[in-house]
């Protein structure tokens, strides 16, 4: 067998691409993303225009809000991020896709009485209540099912203030399909039409862990991203799983087989924006992950987030990739290069804002190549734009 390496030109946007994606999307490219939940949900939306085949491992760590009362109470993985997920994919020309958004984006009220909530949980069970009454059959049928059954298996004291029912909903099937996630994210994703494959990169209960610059261990997502809590005030030197929120000793654990085989499939991996420790590097932790990446020969693009992360505290771009880098060749291969894990990093230096100005010579000296091009626009600033980021995706898969 003779290996021949070949230099591809590409136009970005390529519009030829962009155009013949558009008019079949069903057999647009595999591109494969590792994030948490909300960074990439207006991008998810576009994508769908081009490709019905995007693959999203999603981390599971989430240890904050109404995710942490479900982890507590039924000692499961979050699966708040893998619902935001679904529904950024799921079809919204679909029969019934806009009320059973609006019934699985529906939350309780952080305060009130939980007798009161529950009361309207059971109301929604019996197809009593507005948001399910417009769900037609026969989704409405197994969705009220499933909040039977999130009923029946709900502790007496569960505090519902907050919920999300279609974290609710999710959660029972769950439960009901022997604690595996596979089963009801299927049987979700055909509910709504969900244009994309969407999977945890662990079916575990753990917890993530942050060993800090001035020795701290901070266990658990939640503290760590500075969103619910005040930001770390020191920068963070490593992260990794732990058991639990009382236990920060590190844990290993394995990705299966079928994540295996779907980052091998992949025909562009995106590590793209959000919380770069616990959406990006936590994806990364689990062993197989970096091995089925370097023996996947696909392009291989990082994102690194504008505006204002507080997890990447002290660090400067350039710091971030050098991280990344760190990251993905634990547990790799021997003799994996940086080429086989990471190729470009994509940057806006005239529109985005990052911790430091970005200093091409410095990353390419890593091995990565800079690719510096208009990411953000007028109206999505300071953000990236979620349609320039789709078109540029696009025209390098």
């Amino acid at each position: 067998m003779i290996r021949v390496s070949v230099t591809r030109r590409i136009s970005i946007p390529d519009q030829v691409k962009l155009a013949r994606s558009s008019l079949n999307p069903a057999i647009g490219p595999a591109i494969l993303f590792f994030s948490g939940g909300t960074a990439l949900r207006q991008t998810s939306r576009y994508l769908i225009k081009y490709t019905h085949n995007s693959i999203h491992i999603i981390t599971p760590f989430d240890s904050g809000g109404s995710s942490a009362k479900l982890r507590a109470a039924f000692e499961m993985p979050a699966i708040g991020d893998m619902r935001n997920r679904l529904m950024a994919l799921a079809d919204q020309s679909f029969l019934g896709y806009p009320e059973i958004f609006a019934l699985f984006a529906h939350r309780f009220p952080k305060t009130g009485d939980n007798n009161e909530l529950v009361s309207e949980l059971k109301k929604i069970a019996r197809g009593k209540h507005p948001l399910i009454s417009r769900v037609p059959d026969p989704m409405r049928k197994i969705i009220r099912n499933s909040i039977y059954r999130f009923l029946e298996r709900m502790p007496p004291d569960f505090d519902l203030t907050g919920a999300s029912i279609g974290n609710l909903v999710l959660t029972a099937g769950y439960l009901d399909n022997r604690r595996h996630l596979d089963p009801v994210i299927f049987i979700f994703s055909k509910l709504v039409n969900v244009r994309g494959t969407v999977r945890p990169v662990l079916n575990n209960n753990l917890h993530l862990a942050a060993r800090l610059a001035d020795g701290t261990v901070v266990t658990g997502q939640h503290k760590i991203t500075g969103k619910e809590q005040a930001p770390l005030k020191s920068p963070v030197k490593e992260i990794y799983l732990c058991k639990s929120l009382t236990s920060h000793e590190p844990v290993e654990a394995a990705v299966r087989a079928k994540t295996v085989e779907l980052i091998k499939s992949a025909e562009l991996i995106c590590y793209p924006m959000g919380s770069f420790y616990t959406s990006l590097i936590a994806n990364l932790l689990p062993k197989g992950v970096n091995e089925a990446i370097a023996a996947n020969q696909c392009p291989k693009i990082y994102i690194p987030s504008t505006g204002n992360d507080p997890e990447t505290l002290g660090q400067s771009l350039t710091d971030q990739v050098r991280i990344l880098l760190q990251y993905l060749l634990k547990d790799a291969p021997e003799g994996t290069k940086t080429g086989d894990l990471l190729n470009f990093v994509l940057v806006d230096s005239k529109n985005g804002v990052y911790n430091s100005p970005v200093d091409a010579g410095q990353i390419e000296a890593l091995g990565v190549k800079v690719v510096d091009m208009p990411l953000v626009s007028g109206q999505s600033a300071p953000e990236i734009d979620p349609q320039i980021l789709c078109e540029v995706l696009l025209s390098f898969a």
